[in-house]
């Protein structure tokens, strides 16, 4: 008896100090854990709102591809929620090269065009398919994956993730974005001096 006493009071004192959300106080630095919550008195509307996937992405760029987020930094509302949402535009010949996503798994729904896309498993079995208006692909979270525009037209799709804050890693980047020494990438990718010094030429590595 006492102890089913407990437990209800247990859940109605959790119940009545649950916060229903927690808008993102951008002013405050951000943790591990996200950020911190704005006070309730000066949460409005505009905080649960965001239009600004309603436009296309500049793809006049390397990859001819253009991801403009709405996480946490720029959707306040969907702090703490795990959830986000992200519009992703391909031009002709656009590519979103591997990459991955550490905080969170993706869904990615194609609304216009086609786009070829896959990921490779930790058992490096790759998973891969055209994907058509319509249709939907997800790539589980950190795991390598990549998208080709696999048409002659524009392609747009919108990704849906299971973070507010999913993050991002691109692979080239990665290895030839940055001032890793070039022998160092030489020996862990089987690649020639040539080929590094080329690669961190187009990506702006240095070393």
């Amino acid at each position: 008896m006492l102890l089913s006493i407990f437990f209800i009071s247990s859940f109605l004192l959790s119940s009545s100090t649950a916060l229903d959300f927690c808008v993102a106080d951008l002013k405050a630095p951000q943790g591990p854990a996200g950020y911190s919550c704005k006070k309730p008195e000066v949460v409005t509307t505009n905080d649960f709102v965001f239009s600004g996937l309603s436009a296309a992405g500049n793809t006049s760029n390397l990859i001819k591809a253009a991801v403009t987020p709405a996480f946490d930094a720029q959707f306040p509302g969907v702090n703490g929620l795990g959830i986000s949402i992200a519009r992703l535009d391909l031009a002709v010949g656009g590519v979103v090269p591997m990459h991955t996503h550490p905080g969170g798994s993706e869904i990615l729904l194609v609304i216009q065009g086609s786009i070829t896309a896959g990921f490779v498993s930790s058992a490096n079995k790759v998973y891969y398919k055209t994907l058509k208006t319509g249709d939907i692909m997800v790539f589980p979270k950190g795991l390598l994956h990549f998208q080709i525009n696999a048409a002659k037209t524009q392609a747009l799709a919108y990704a849906s993730f299971s973070s507010p804050s999913p993050g991002l890693q691109i692979l080239d980047f990665a290895l030839f974005g940055n001032d890793l020494p070039s022998d160092i990438i030489e020996e862990t990718t089987f690649l020639d001096d040539a080929q590094v010094k080329k690669l961190k030429g187009v990506l702006g590595g240095t070393g």
